[in-house]
């Protein structure tokens, strides 16, 4: 009769190791057929760019709208602590990831993009056209930003307050210092960004991975965003900073041009390195 029973069991067990072997099979295949920061591209490109277009404009909108709140005179929450930035950037991010991850794969960055370019992991065909909407759709969530605030603006008199809800300033006045924090900061990003969406953990549910990304730029944010703000991302600086140099708003003084540089060229650098640290690796 044991015997029996095993005879019985023996067909069971085969069956359900062959489903797992299936499944491991499966899920191998869709991670071979996976790419570009880790999403599948089977979106078109023009469908890959609207949402890249619109997830920059969420993250500066939110982003920046945090810092507005805190910066500008007569806000509700006037006067409140980083820490209500810091959560403005992490949802500006985490948001956009898990509307657009699985589309675009959720750049919303240039340097992100020419990193995973520099690493063979994204067409270099693809890198304008997605640099131009990311820069197009920051210009559009900080005129949304502009737009929204327009009365706190005016009664704001203080110029790096105002220029804080735009892009980036070192607070020490220092490019050295201001390109160290930066790139500190864009390399944790861009290898943990890399790290949490290709992680086994979470291949079963990227939207959790997407999560964490919101709470990884949060972080960074609070931990690293003293010196400069941080950037860590050309886009979301860049593209504010050309607005904050064209619109006529009042007391907005000057754009600080000769700091614009930072933080475009160190979250790059940042960024190739990142990218190809992981790659040699863990892939």
């Amino acid at each position: 009769m044991v015997e029996r029973e095993q005879e019985r069991l023996e067909p069971e067990e085969h069956i359900i190791e062959a489903t797992k072997q299936i499944k491991v099979s499966t899920m191998h295949m869709l991670a071979m057929n996976e790419s570009f920061g880790g999403v599948k591209m089977t979106y078109d490109l023009g469908v890959r760019l609207a949402a890249e277009f619109i997830g920059t404009a969420i993250m500066v909108l939110l982003g920046n709208g945090s810092v507005a709140n805190v910066d500008l005179k007569g806000t509700k929450g006037n006067g409140s602590d980083w820490l209500l930035i810091a959560v403005g950037y992490g949802a500006g991010v985490m948001i956009p990831a898990m509307m657009f991850g699985a589309i675009s794969g959720n750049h919303i960055n240039p340097a992100f993009t020419l990193g995973l370019a520099a690493s063979g992991m994204f067409p270099w065909s693809e890198v304008l056209p997605y640099i131009v909407v990311q820069m197009a759709g920051a210009m559009v969530g900080q005129l949304f930003v502009v737009a929204a605030y327009k009365p706190h603006y005016d009664l704001t008199t203080n110029t790096q307050h105002i220029l804080g809800t735009f892009s980036t300033i070192s607070a020490t006045k220092s490019k050295l210092n201001g390109f160290v924090n930066e790139f500190i900061g864009s390399y944790i990003l861009f290898i943990g960004a890399l790290g949490i969406t290709k992680a086994p953990f979470f291949q079963d549910n990227l939207g959790t991975a997407h999560m964490g990304l919101g709470f990884l730029v949060a972080t960074l944010v609070a931990s690293l965003g003293g010196p400069t703000g941080p950037a860590l991302n050309p886009a979301r600086d860049l593209g504010p900073r050309i607005l904050h140099a064209l619109l006529p708003l009042k007391h907005k003084g000057s754009s600080d041009w000769g700091y614009a540089w930072v933080p475009v060229i160190a979250p790059i650098v940042a960024a190739i390195l990142a990218v190809f640290t992981y790659k040699q690796l863990f892939m």
